[in-house]
């Protein structure tokens, strides 16, 4: 035990001795988004109503950006807390055979605010954190809720000290679509990142 706490202390005491820095940068790269769940169909819908005996519709996934700025502040070698304020394009393509309404594009523009903490090994660093996301855009479709709170996660590997590339998944747990049952945001995110060196 004394042992345990003797490593516990020192490591404590390394963090506290680290100095913490603080860098800006940017991220940007592309949206593979689309809406949770099929949508189901209620026996007593009237299906003559879309010409169809037997509708159905799914989401399908919609390309698109994000483009944002970052804070990463570096604890200690292996962690950094980042916060982020993101611009991220999402949405779904129908795919139906509703008239009409097949290959339609619904489009919802987000401003969101990320917590991202980040755990580097050497080049390589794991992320995850909150999402808080703001509905500033919506075609084709009346959105649900206009704030989304969510969750994401992802890897990282770093190409050279100030640049480096990203995937990540961002989960929405607020309604964004109630058609019939309700819809959530699920987007699949890859890009780059640059990191701009403060110290002198």
């Amino acid at each position: 035990m004394k042992k345990i706490i003797s490593l516990l202390i020192l490591i404590i005491s390394g963090m506290s001795l680290a100095q913490v820095t603080f860098n800006p940068g940017i991220r940007a790269g592309a949206n593979f988004s689309h809406f949770t769940n099929k949508a189901q169909w209620y026996s007593y819908m009237d299906y003559d109503y879309y010409n169809n005996a037997d509708p159905n519709m799914e989401f399908k996934t919609k390309t698109d950006f994000y483009l944002g700025l970052f804070g990463n502040i570096r604890f200690a070698k292996f962690y950094a807390l980042q916060p982020e304020i993101n611009y991220s394009r999402q949405g779904a393509k129908l795919d139906t055979n509703i008239n009409n309404w097949n290959g339609q594009t619904l489009t919802a523009s987000y401003v969101s605010l990320q917590l991202v903490n980040k755990f580097y090994f050497n080049k390589f660093n794991v992320h995850f954190g909150p999402t808080l996301e703001f509905l500033v855009e919506q075609k084709n479709f009346d959105a649900a809720n206009e704030i989304d709170l969510g969750i994401t996660a992802g890897l990282g590997f770093d190409i050279t000290n100030n640049f480096g590339i990203e995937a990540r998944v961002k989960k929405g747990f607020v309604p964004v679509y109630s058609f019939y049952n309700d819809h959530s945001n699920i987007t699949f995110q890859t890009g780059v990142y640059y990191t701009f060196n403060l110290k002198k």
